[in-house]
């Protein structure tokens, strides 16, 4: 086994390392958050420049055509410098209708990956309790779209969507161009100053083409968990460097407080969660490069990513003490991103009962020994 990057895996690493250091300072994101923009353009603009909101397009489609495991080194440094650019939903977004969208998903995905479009996500539907709030129905050959998405990301910017709705045979994954008329939106930000929008539809008519197969929908959700998780994985791991900066720094009774036995352990916990979290993405981005299904590795992934972001969150927060809660301190924005990425996850309540229904529902532990693929060695 070779767990070593390859030569092109690291300069993309290193490029999008420099990208966000540079521009996704505290002096700019402070910036960012007195501005009325929804994400940051000047660094979109780059990452467009780059490549790097196309490295998981098809190369069909113009875009680079590599694997979950690229875009994974990204979107961890994407999450260390907090940038607020659409990386993952753009790009996968793009893929799924390459993959799934027929001719018209095909063109939309080279729109997307020559930069011209911003093509949004939303699968908040799998993880909400009450169920999809997009209800579709069949209309003559096409389909009528009823409903509403709460903080759809950059609803207000994006020029398309991916979004579910429950219809009579269950949830199912819709392109819809938000640009056409009769969609009513209401611009707003997120917890974490990410732009979104409430996206309400009445008698909205899609064509049978813009409802994607029922396969779309799992073969996205599991790479968006992986993207998320990669996300909070870079922030986490930030969030974890600088408090060990600052407890080394603080001092309290003539020493400093890193020498105190109950902040060594608190970030002891902090430094197991993110480890945690980051053999297990890794070997979900293995599984979905090579092919391999996948269901009960995403959703331990995303189990754990909450779990993580939860808890690196709050004990960073506490061993800061009252500046932590200083919004003219940076270390606040970590914590606003982690619960921003756990409730785009759904939540590690939800995701544990699906994960032990799908054990409940599969003669196996989920461990790699009990797969197909190991049964036949």
């Amino acid at each position: 086994m070779d767990f070593q990057l390859s030569d092109d895996q690291r300069a993309i690493a290193e490029m999008a390392g420099s990208l966000f250091t540079d521009l996704c300072t505290d002096d700019r994101l402070r910036a960012f958050d007195t501005s009325d923009e929804a994400f940051m353009a000047e660094l979109w603009d780059k990452c467009v420049e780059t490549g790097l909101h196309a490295l998981a397009i098809p190369e069909e489609a113009g875009g680079s055509g590599l694997g979950m495991t690229d875009l994974m080194l990204v979107l961890e440094a994407q999450g260390r410098g907090l940038g607020h650019v659409p990386l993952w939903s753009h790009q996968l977004g793009a893929a799924t209708l390459a993959r799934f969208g027929g001719a018209a998903g095909l063109e939309l995905a080279t729109a997307a990956a020559e930069g011209k479009h911003i093509i949004t996500v939303s699968l908040d539907a799998v993880a909400r309790a009450q169920g999809a709030a997009l209800k579709l129905r069949r209309e003559g050959e096409g389909w009528q779209l009823d409903g509403s998405v709460s903080a759809l990301p950059l609803g207000a910017d994006a020029s398309h969507a991916l979004l579910l709705a429950e219809s009579a045979d269950g949830l199912r994954l819709l392109a819809v161009d938000l640009s056409a008329a009769g969609i009513d939106k209401t611009a707003g930000v997120f917890t974490h100053r990410g732009g979104v929008a409430d996206v309400r539809f009445k008698a909205f008519k899609l064509t049978a083409a813009d409802v994607l197969p029922e396969a779309a929908l799992p073969w996205l959700e599991q790479r968006a968990i992986a993207a998320l998780a990669a996300l909070q994985l870079g922030v986490s791991t930030e969030h974890v460097r600088r408090t060990v900066a600052y407890v080394n720094e603080r001092r309290q009774f003539e020493r400093a407080i890193a020498t105190f036995q109950a902040v060594q352990m608190s970030m002891a916990d902090a430094h197991i969660a993110i480890e945690a979290l980051r053999s297990t993405l890794w070997q979900l981005v293995y599984r979905l490069d090579a092919g391999l299904p996948s269901p009960s590795e995403a959703l331990a992934v995303k189990y754990l990513a909450a779990e993580c972001g939860h808890l690196v969150g709050h004990k960073a927060q506490h061993v800061h003490g009252g500046i932590g809660v200083d919004l003219t301190y940076p270390i606040h924005r970590f914590l606003y991103w982690s619960r921003a990425l756990g409730i785009t996850l759904g939540g590690s309540a939800a995701t544990l009962e699906r994960l032990g229904d799908w054990l409940a529902n599969n003669d196996k532990l989920g461990w790699k020994y009990d797969l197909e693929e190991q049964q036949a060695l």
